[in-house]
């Protein structure tokens, strides 16, 4: 295949002649200095490149989008085949989808976290798109003697101008494949777009009606073991001895190993693997965190607060300005542990023979999976195979490996092919938790009452473990507030508490954004001003947040009175590309708390799926006040006290808010982030409501008491 010189580094497609025939077209994004090759030898190739998408149009006139990213209910399927559908013009219907292995042509890291699936893929599924249909209309101008400019591209076909005839894009593909890559056309505008900007149906619905979907506790195999593993209570303890006699009398028990995090029991059921754990005798070694408790993690949060700390924001002097203000206020604010808590427990299924290793996995991050299966079987990383399948649920628990490595050391030891399945216990008590966080403020408002100064110090484990300076995501959603506060500091301290901590649904944003803007509200309150002015004044020279406040402020119609009882609190955020203000309407009647009514307005760029925006909006609100109302991790003896829904329970449908509406700022920036947009500020929206109906502040999470 001959490449085309002129292809920028930013725009290459390469081709290639599938196996089953037909065009099948790669995105790359090649490093300075790097080797484009052909599709068919990116297996062999020795130099890294970057591929983003997959396209393969067969005989048939299907339409196959290989998605490197995962699927996890949130619509990436269709989001991202609706990005290359409209600039390839295909038929809608004979889109199908795909997941690939794991490739290094997909670039250092295959995965979906932050958001990134549309953000990553926007701009190389376009020109894939476009430039496959370029191909198609040169292809079709060759075979009818004219020129490509005589050609235009409509629902799966390549049309004559000039005499109407016309030829599917099935009919064409072996000969696109032959031709030259050309540069890539230029792309549509927003004002053209027919398919970007709508919401299809779904392409995932069938096969998750049907049930043919597969996730993967739907994986079989012939001769799959199925494993659960007992894992010590206290984190950071250890096997010493085991006894597994009792347990080899379980009828369907095969095998006891010992495992890195535990002991494994193999079965040929998974209630057989369970009754086989519940019968096994285990003496462990606690560790040093056998005595460590909630009450005592939250003490030396606290102690930490009160001395400096690693400088996370500084702008003007915030210690001076409190320090000759007349009116200051303190506070502290802060959150528990919190599990991620997905439907489906986490599970994983391996293979692992003398020359290779299969891995069926339903994860958010597949090159995690290949990396922690080549560490445990020394097998070097083209050697394993992942599999990707659907998830019930992520919520960035999924992005972790620690599962997918277990099942893989399990399958080694047993030497047959394995699925390792985490019961709701095993999945509550043996997470990886989004981080406690305490944060104590100073405040001051100025001799008109606008905010002043606010001074902040975060104590709050960091994602990277113990170690000096500043963890960012810990302080994210308040070090990099967005307020132009003429004087500001935060610090940071890095508790060791020894409890594993991971991404949760929106990160550090989800509790900074609460104690950030529930603080702010308070400094509105002391300095007797409106907590919409407040914003619109202190976000003057953020443009897209303020459009999203002013739109928000709209919708709600904040200036109309409530009915008595009734209060409303404001909220913004800017995370994940974008920008978000909600307003929630609530009241206290008897001590229960209803939240009639939220207005969510947000500027996530060009919107792709606007069915997608708005159920990931409402997701995002669910999942925040979930937290708000039931979440809580708390440790005794150094063990995770809560052990199913029936103590750690999500929201019910009774305490979701009785009206949600969501708006869009219309936009053709490059689309940013929606999954994780809505749920920081649900919580400081509330919480500012409650205050305003009953004079009563919400510092800690859970609600407890109003």
């Amino acid at each position: 295949m001959v490449a085309n010189p002129a292809v920028t580094r930013r725009t290459f497609l390469e081709t290639a002649t599938a196996a089953a025939g037909g065009l099948i077209l790669g995105m790359y994004l090649p490093n300075r200095g790097e080797r484009v090759i052909g599709a068919a030898a990116l297996a062999d190739a020795a130099t890294p490149l970057k591929l983003n998408a997959w396209v393969h149009i067969a005989p048939n006139d299907a339409v196959t989008l290989y998605i490197h990213k995962a699927e996890m209910g949130q619509g990436t399927v269709t989001s991202l085949a609706q990005i290359l559908a409209e600039e390839l013009e295909c038929d809608w219907s004979k889109i199908r989808t795909a997941f690939p292995g794991v490739d290094r042509g997909y670039g250092p890291s295959q995965g979906v976290f932050g958001s990134t699936s549309i953000r990553q893929s926007w701009n190389p599924l376009r020109n894939a798109g476009a430039t496959a249909r370029q191909m198609l209309m040169n292809a079709a101008a060759t075979k009818w003697n004219v020129t490509a400019d005589d050609t235009h591209a409509a629902a799966g076909f390549v049309v004559n101008n000039k005499t109407g005839a016309k030829l599917s894009f099935g009919a064409l593909a072996e000969a696109a494949a032959a031709l030259p890559v050309p540069p890539p056309p230029p792309l549509k505008s927003a004002s053209a777009y027919t398919v970007i900007g709508k919401s299809p149906k779904r392409l995932d619905t069938r096969t998750k009606v049907n049930g043919t979907a597969e996730f993967g506790l739907d994986f079989n195999t012939p001769g799959l073991m199925h494993a659960v593993i007992a894992r010590c209570p206290v984190f950071g303890g250890k096997v010493v001895r085991f006894d597994d006699t009792k347990t080899k009398l379980v009828p369907g028990v095969k095998q006891v190993v010992q495992v890195s995090t535990g002991v494994a029991v193999t079965a040929d059921t998974t209630w057989a693997a369970m009754k086989g754990r519940d019968a096994l005798v285990v003496t462990w070694d606690e560790g040093a965190r056998a005595n460590t408790n909630s009450a005592g993690l939250r003490q030396l949060f606290s102690d930490m607060t009160s001395g400096p700390g690693a400088e996370a924001k500084r702008v003007g002097d915030a210690p001076a300005a409190i320090a000759a203000a007349t009116k200051t206020i303190t506070a502290t604010y802060e959150v528990p542990y919190l599990a991620h808590a997905p439907m489906e427990p986490l599970n994983c299924s391996a293979h692992v023979r003398a020359d290779s290793c299969d891995v069926w996995a339903s994860t958010q991050n597949q090159s995690a999976a290949q990396q922690v299966a080549a560490k445990v079987t020394g097998l070097p990383p083209e050697k394993i195979t992942v599999h990707t399948l659907y998830m019930g649920g992520g919520f960035g628990r999924r992005a972790g490996s620690d599962y997918m490595g277990e099942a893989v050391e399990i399958s080694k030891a047993v030497n047959a092919p394995v699925k390792l399945t985490w019961t709701r216990e095993d999945d509550m008590q043996h997470d990886t938790y989004r981080p406690a966080s305490l944060t104590t403020f100073k405040g001051a408002v100025d001799t008109d009452g606008w905010p002043l100064a606010i001074h902040a110090h975060v104590a709050c484990p960091s994602f990277g473990g113990p170690r000096p300076g500043v963890d960012r995501t810990s302080v994210e959603g308040l070090a990099d507030l967005a307020y132009a506060l003429p004087n500001f500091l935060v610090e940071y301290h890095n508790p060791d508490a020894g409890i594993p901590v991971s991404f949760w649904r929106s990160v550090g944003y989800s509790q900074n954004c609460f104690f950030a803007e529930s603080f702010l509200d308070e400094l509105c309150a002391l300095g007797g001003k409106d907590p919409l002015a407040v914003r619109r004044r202190l976000l003057a020279d953020q443009p897209r947040l303020l459009a999203a406040l002013n739109l928000a402020a709209d919708k709600f119609n904040w200036t109309k009175p409530l009915p008595a009882g009734h209060g409303r609190g404001i909220a913004v955020n800017n995370n994940i590309g974008s920008f978000t203000a909600q307003i929630a309407e609530a009241s206290l009647v008897n001590g229960k708390i209803t939240i009639h009514r939220v207005v969510c307005a947000v500027d996530c760029g060009q919107v792709i799926n606007p069915a997608g925006v708005a159920h990931q909006i409402e997701s995002g609100i669910a999942y925040g006040l979930s937290a708000m109302f039931h979440g809580e991790i708390t440790i005794d003896k150094g063990r995770v006290v809560q052990s199913n829904f029936n103590n750690y329970e999500p929201l019910r449908l009774i305490d979701m808010p009785s009206v949600i509406e969501t708006y869009v700022v219309p936009s053709t920036a490059a689309p940013g982030g929606i999954g994780e947009a809505s749920t920081p500020s649900i919580a400081p929206a509330v919480a500012n409501a409650i205050f305003a109906a009953t004079g009563k502040r919400i510092r800690q999470l859970p609600i407890k008491t109003v």
